[in-house]
């Protein structure tokens, strides 16, 4: 049997090492006798499990004492309305940066809170799609704050710029490259992640902010979305995703045991210029974005004959590369290689390609 390299854009590839980890500890967790999705939330055991992820994490982003982290539930798209709800203050417009499909429908879900301003980055250069700098952003002086989604898993867009903007408050939707990079967090005034990327299982939901920023929640807001009551109860206003904690505070571990996020960095490097390249070189696949923003965690492609779409995918898939079929939205093919995917999965993925080229070129 070939081994599988799975490339789903979400919920996708899980570390070996943390799957082994958490086969062995299933049923017997710490030699309690049963497992840790049994155990109370609230047991002093759990929130050793929670206290030391939260500890793993600021480590691997050096995430200064003056912000918060909180665990939560409801994915990205619970923060696409609890950002407005808990940021907006006063104010009745907030900035919201369109590069790609998740971007805009964070937009889309503000118009229930406050008439945001679409801002479209995306440009066309000779035959090439790119998005433009910071700096040349038509941001609204009187806007709440900038909302902006550094990489478009669907598109295959990145954003690598860092935002200084004086006096705006930036929230960045990294749940797509969250902990595939070094950043500087006081660049952030929030971040927030949906794990089932970079981090662990779907269910849990990662929100960085600074501590400033907590407390003016509009009245009307849910209280599983109000910021100040998820900080004041530790995460644990009602039950968490106690096994996806549990999973993600392998993943940081496991994170730190490979050299953190700069040796991480290197390798996502070196894994999407392999793939980038032999695209490149061949007049049989295709990729039209700038190099500037090409994605290192999802790259997109297309054959040159869209006949073979489908052959390529069952072939591929008889390979054990999985999960290679581009959004409905765009069609093509999409290689999501987050952190767990291995250099060798690469590998495996140019040498089909090379194979196919060969067989139906």
């Amino acid at each position: 049997m070939n081994t599988i390299y799975n490339f789903s854009a979400g919920p996708a590839m899980i570390p070996q090492d943390v799957l082994n980890q958490a086969k062995q500890e299933l049923q017997n967790w710490q030699n309690l006798g049963f497992s840790i999705m049994e155990i109370s939330h609230r047991s002093k055991e759990f929130i050793e499990v929670a206290e030391q992820a939260e500890q793993d994490l600021r480590d691997l982003l050096h995430i200064p004492d003056f912000y918060k982290v909180l665990f939560c539930q409801g994915g990205a798209r619970g923060q696409f309305s609890a950002v407005p709800i808990n940021l907006l203050g006063n104010l009745k417009t907030a900035d919201y940066i369109d590069s790609g499909y998740w971007s805009k429908s964070a937009f889309i879900e503000a118009k229930k809170y406050c008439i945001p301003n679409s801002i479209s980055i995306k440009e066309q250069i000779n035959g090439k799609t790119s998005l433009l700098s910071m700096s040349q952003w038509d941001v609204n002086k009187k806007s709440a704050y900038i909302h902006y989604c550094p990489n478009e898993t669907i598109d295959g867009l990145s954003i690598y710029e860092e935002p200084k903007f004086k006096d705006k408050i930036i929230i960045g939707d990294f749940s797509s490259c969250i902990l595939s990079r070094s950043i500087n967090i006081e660049n952030y005034d929030l971040i927030y992640a949906g794990a089932q990327k970079n981090i662990g299982p779907a269910g849990i939901t990662i929100i960085i902010i600074r501590e400033n920023l907590i407390g003016y929640t509009s009245k009307i807001s849910p209280s599983i979305l109000d910021y100040k009551i998820i900080s004041e109860y530790n995460s644990m206003f009602n039950t968490p995703p106690t096994f996806a904690w549990y999973l993600s505070g392998l993943v940081f571990k496991w994170l730190k045991r490979k050299g953190g996020l700069k040796k991480i960095e290197e390798l996502n490097q070196i894994k999407s210029h392999l793939l980038y390249e032999k695209i490149d070189k061949s007049n049989f696949y295709i990729n039209t974005i700038d190099d500037k923003n090409r994605s290192k965690m999802n790259v997109v492609f297309n054959l040159v004959d869209p006949n073979l779409n489908e052959i390529f995918l069952k072939e591929s898939f008889e390979s054990g590369l999985i999960a290679l079929k581009g959004h409905s939205i765009i069609g093509g093919m999409r290689a999501s290689i987050y952190n767990a995917m291995p250099l060798e999965g690469i590998q495996s993925l140019i040498k089909f390609m090379s194979y196919f080229e060969n067989r139906y070129g």
